[in-house]
């Protein structure tokens, strides 16, 4: 399977993520271990996880993910076969967050032992910190990458003012620079990351893996009205798409996903996959015919007139749409 470069890191890549948000929460152990060795058997490498995964559902604790994925990696021996990105910053609990040296200092060393590994290849800024500088980060980031524990670091969650601004405090200082960003993007979510964050990335040649890249499984297809909703863990995260836009662009999905035999989901998904900044979306599974829809997704290549008619059924045509 064909690499695609992380910024200027030296990390090649699949064109697919596997989003280990899932894996202590809505996907058991077993199951873990099952789509973790589907996912690698099949020419994929890169798995993104951050330490506050899943706290949400486990009474405010945090590190299920990266433990299930520290005993894969021990019992699976694919540490070698597999780049491992996670995150620091967000809130772990109280006085648990930020990107205070200290705290990244402590942080990391939580996660590398949850992981079961003594590195870490991309280590991100979950969410920015104004209240800690710059300087004080990248540099923290710094000793971590000249002790071994971490390859390479990026950024989640970051405005484009914000990255180009963290780049030009790594130019100036000699630090180690962000060689990726996480933003939110798919096929509704696209003027954020189009209008602010993208001309940063282009420039600066910095990798782009995009999380809710099928907006929390709407462009999926599955959920149309709000009865479809039912109790699914992220009802609350899909109602917002169930307007006039998000329901034109399922039927451009339904038609792309007719003239080329796939599912919405793997339209969605290769489009991403097509977009020219784009590294690799990321996407979560939790069962093996969710993940093999995923494998599908990175066979397709699709058409400029298909991506045309994408594009254009997401526009944007009025603050009312």
């Amino acid at each position: 399977m064909s690499k695609r470069k992380l910024g200027n890191s030296g990390i090649e890549i699949a064109p697919l993520a596997f989003g280990g948000n899932v894996l202590g929460w809505t996907a058991d152990e077993a199951t873990s271990f099952k789509l973790l060795d589907s996912f690698v058997e099949h020419g994929f490498n890169f798995i993104d996880t951050a330490d506050v995964y899943s706290r949400w559902a486990h009474g405010g604790v945090g590190g299920q993910s990266e433990t299930i994925l520290g005993k894969w990696l021990k019992q699976s021996g694919k540490r070698q076969s597999v780049v491992v990105a996670t995150k620091v910053g967000s809130e772990m609990g109280p006085g648990q967050k930020g990107l205070a040296p200290a705290y990244i200092r402590s942080s990391v060393e939580d996660s590398l032992k949850r992981l079961q590994t003594d590195y870490i290849d991309l280590y991100q800024s979950h969410v920015d910190d104004p209240e800690t500088p710059l300087e004080q980060t990248l540099s923290a980031y710094g000793d971590l990458m000249k002790e071994g524990k971490v390859r390479a670091i990026g950024a989640s969650n970051y405005t484009g003012a914000r990255l180009a601004e963290a780049l030009k405090v790594s130019k100036q200082n000699g630090l180690p620079r962000y060689e990726s960003i996480q933003p939110e993007y798919n096929l509704y979510d696209r003027f954020p990351y189009e209008s602010d964050i993208e001309p940063v990335v282009l420039k600066e040649h910095i990798g782009v893996i995009t999380y809710f890249s099928l907006a929390s499984g709407f462009l999926s297809g599955k959920y149309r009205t709000e009865a479809d909703l039912g109790d699914i863990a992220r009802s609350g995260m899909v109602k917002k798409y169930l307007n006039e836009r998000g329901l034109r662009i399922l039927g451009a999905l339904d038609e792309a996903a007719k003239q080329w035999n796939a599912t919405p989901a793997e339209i969605a998904l290769a489009w991403l996959i097509a977009r020219p900044s784009v590294t690799a979306p990321i996407a979560s599974a939790t069962s093996m015919e969710q993940l093999q829809h995923l494998f599908k997704a990175t066979e397709l290549q699709l058409d400029e007139t298909t991506i045309r008619r994408l594009d254009d059924a997401s526009a944007e045509r009025s603050s009312a749409s």
